[in-house]
Parts: C-alpha cells; sequence; structure tokens
C-alpha cells in the first residue's frame, strides 16, 4: 500500500512529496516495522512516476518478499532547476557547482539542514503516523543519495543504523566525506552497502573517478564498521534500471 502526503521542509520552507510504502498485512495487524528512508522518492516506486520513466521498482519487489516486512519513506528531491544539487551536498563545492551546470547559484552544503530536517521533524511524523520501530532506521541512496546517506550515517550513527550507497557521488565532497568518516564513531552503524558500476558516467566524471572515489570511502569504512560490502558491478550504469538489478543484493545485505 502507497500513501502520499506533503511537507514542508522548514529551513528551505519548500513544499515535498513523501512517498510511505506500507508492508502488505500492515492494516490487518498490529505489528511495528523498521523504516527505510530514500532520497529521490519520485524514482523509488512506480515508473510513471520516475523522472526518467524507469523506477527502482521498490513496491514490485517488496510486494514478492514475504519475509521483508518493512516501511519504506520516499522524500522526492527538489525538482526546481538543479537544486537537489544544493541539498543533497553536505559542504559547498562552488568549483563543481559551476562546472556541472554552469550555474554560480549552484554551491552545495544544504545537505546539513536536509538531514537534519529528515531527523527531527520528518521521522518523529512518520513514528507518530505510523507503526514503526524507532530504533531501527536505515537510509539509503543512489549517486548524491548516496553521498548524504553516508553523511547522515556519520552525524548520526545511533539513528541511521543501516546505510545503502549505491553508484555514490562521493566526488563532489570527497575530501569532506573521507574526514567525517575518520572522525566520526561509527560504531553503532550495524550494516554499510555500497556499490559502483564500471560504466558509470556523469558529465565530464568517467567511471574511473566513480570506482577511485568510492574505493577510498569503503576503504575508511571497513576500519569503522563491522558489516560493510562494497561491490563493483560488471557493466552497470548510472540510472534507476541498473540500481533496480541490485535491489536483491542491497535488501539481502541490510536485513538478511
Amino acid at each position: 500500500m502507497l500513501e502520499y502526503f506533503n511537507v514542508t521542509i522548514t529551513p528551505f520552507q519548500s513544499e515535498r512529496r513523501v512517498s510511505v510504502l506500507l508492508p502488505k498485512g500492515y492494516e490487518t495487524s498490529d505489528k511495528h516495522y523498521p523504516v527505510l528512508y530514500m532520497h529521490d522518492g519520485q524514482n523509488l516506486f512506480i515508473d510513471s512516476e520516475a523522472s526518467f520513466g524507469v523506477s527502482w521498482g521498490i513496491k514490485d519487489y517488496l510486494e514478492q518478499q514475504s519475509d521483508l516486512e518493512i516501511i519504506v519513506v520516499g522524500i522526492d528531491c527538489n525538482h526546481e532547476g538543479f537544486e537537489r544539487f544544493n541539498e543533497y551536498a553536505p559542504w559547498e563545492n562552488k568549483e563543481l557547482g559551476q562546472r556541472l551546470f554552469n550555474d554560480e547559484k549552484l554551491t552545495g552544503g544544504k545537505g546539513k539542514e536536509y538531514i537534519d530536517y529528515l531527523t527531527f521533524e520528518l521521522k518523529p511524523l512518520i513514528d507518530e503516523k505510523y507503526r514503526t520501530l524507532p530504533k531501527e532506521t536505515a537510509m539509503a541512496g543512489s549517486s548524491m543519495g548516496g553521498l548524504i546517506s553516508t553523511y547522515a550515517a556519520c552525524k548520526y550513527p545511533h539513528i541511521y543504523k543501516r546505510i545503502a550507497s549505491l553508484s555514490s557521488a562521493y566526488w563532489i565532497n570527497q575530501h569532506e566525506i573521507e574526514a567525517y568518516i575518520q572522525e566520526s564513531d561509527l560504531s553503532e552503524v550495524e550494516r554499510f552497502y555500497l556499490d559502483v558500476g564500471t560504466k558509470e558516467d556523469t558529465s565530464f566524471i568517467n567511471h574511473q573517478i566513480y570506482i577511485d572515489s568510492s574505493q577510498k570511502v569503503y576503504d575508511l569504512l571497513v576500519e569503522k564498521i563491522e558489516n560493510v560490502r562494497f561491490d563493483i558491478v560488471e557493466e552497470a550504469v548510472h540510472n534507476e534500471a541498473a540500481w533496480r538489478k541490485r535491489l536483491p543484493v542491497m535488501f539481502d545485505f541490510l536485513y538478511k
């Protein structure tokens, strides 16, 4: 069952749609469930809603998994221009924003406020509205969604205990995210899944930059977290269809 409602992301005074996928049997049970928060919510569940016509297919996948009962909360990205870049980058990178989008207003650096909103406003709302297990909270995302999920794990490791970061755009804030991982106590993070394809490509950022970037992050995470998995996926490109294929591996590692 998929439900929708709108919220105002208060730091930005920006209205955003939230999608909530409830597990089978939710209406007829009194059970409480773990929650997985995911970015780019418009691309998660239904092909017709996805930005490029293909979703992750999470709704269909979870409906076929009788032994995996979780609530998935998707938060749409900001569709105004390239504002997504600003909100999903925890630290500023004015030069890269200019190079990628030829727009001096795209500096990044709003990710800290975005994650604080999710943690202190949206999460309490979800925990009040639905039957959740508040201490069993995960986060996942792809590309910049992977970067911001990794940041969230470092900032609030006692809350976001399971993380999936697919095709991560760590290169946007490479130095900062590496330093943040090194200085963070991640002992409460239970599982961390990350991957990258061998045919990733974004503008002038080629597949080898993606691979090297994620490898550096993995090398740090594996020293901090007991259960870390890093896959380099042959022939995988940078889109929702590619991430859909990796759902079984991602969910199996996070929850089984």
